[in-house]
């Protein structure tokens, strides 16, 4: 028998009791509490990996970039090729801020995990913009976002080389609603490490209010840290969760394996 539990009063929820991931049942329950509490938590499936993407198909069409439907999350260039980029998952970030269309939702595995730290937090931007001040609210309702890639590297490395920058410059940015106005009626914040700056705001100005927004969606009243077991599947919502890796040791075999859920909803 299916049961559930929060992780946290304002998010997330733990299942238990699944038999059958290919029960109607079983998927709409993990649908509806993915869609209210963000994040989602499954012990002791051990999913391999043509498992997990089977699953991951269940909750919707699962994204295959380079023809790869498993991305290998790892911080040794052995395992994964992109073991630098990764760097900057230890900021708080948002998938896809440079895409028409954000993936819908993630699944990570964890194949190993670290011995000390290596956790990941997760923050709801959907309560944090619901628990704004009214004045708050107003002043950013209408306001506009750039994100880049390049503002996310930047915090990994402040003094890039020229070669870096042009790599980082191929890739486009975006320009979106700082509030996403869901067709569903909720709002949440599109911020993180890409947010480069509010269109037609001074610098200075646009920093500090982007750094502002990034610490009051960040606090411990809307965020969960979750501590991996091996094993351990997580789901969350990438269009209203901001998410970040904590720190671990680059040399740790922490490794986790992840399918990608595509987005039907483009950013306002």
């Amino acid at each position: 028998m299916i049961q559930t539990s929060a992780l946290t009063p304002a998010m997330g929820v733990k299942v238990s009791g699944v038999d059958d991931l290919r029960d109607p049942a079983v998927i709409g329950r993990c649908l509806e509490a993915l869609k209210w509490r963000g994040v989602l938590l499954i012990r002791g499936l051990h999913l391999d990996d043509e498992a997990q993407v089977a699953f991951s198909k269940q909750l919707g069409p699962v994204l295959a970039p380079a023809g790869k439907e498993v991305f290998v999350v790892s911080l040794d260039p052995a395992k994964s090729r992109s073991a630098e980029y990764l760097k900057g998952t230890f900021h708080w970030h948002i998938d896809d801020t440079t895409n028409d269309v954000p993936a819908r939702a993630t699944m990570l595995t964890a194949r190993h995990v670290a011995m000390v730290g290596g956790g990941t937090e997760f923050a709801s931007t959907y309560a944090a913009y619901e628990n704004l001040p009214e004045q708050d609210r107003k002043r950013y309702d209408g306001l506009r976002v750039v994100h880049t890639f390049e503002a996310s590297q930047r915090l990994v490395h402040p003094d890039p080389t020229d070669e870096q920058l042009a790599a980082w410059r191929t890739l486009p940015s975006h320009e979106s609603a700082l509030v996403w106005q869901r067709r569903d009626g909720r709002r949440s914040l599109v911020i993180g490490a890409t947010a480069d700056h509010i269109v037609g705001m001074r610098p200075e100005e646009s920093r500090e209010l982007l750094d502002e927004l990034l610490a009051w969606s960040t606090q411990e009243r809307f965020s969960y840290v979750h501590e991996w077991e091996k094993d351990d599947v997580v789901i969350w919502d990438n269009t209203g969760m901001l998410h970040r890796a904590l720190p671990y040791d680059p040399s740790s075999e922490r490794t986790m394996h992840r399918t990608t859920i595509a987005g039907d909803e483009a950013w306002s």
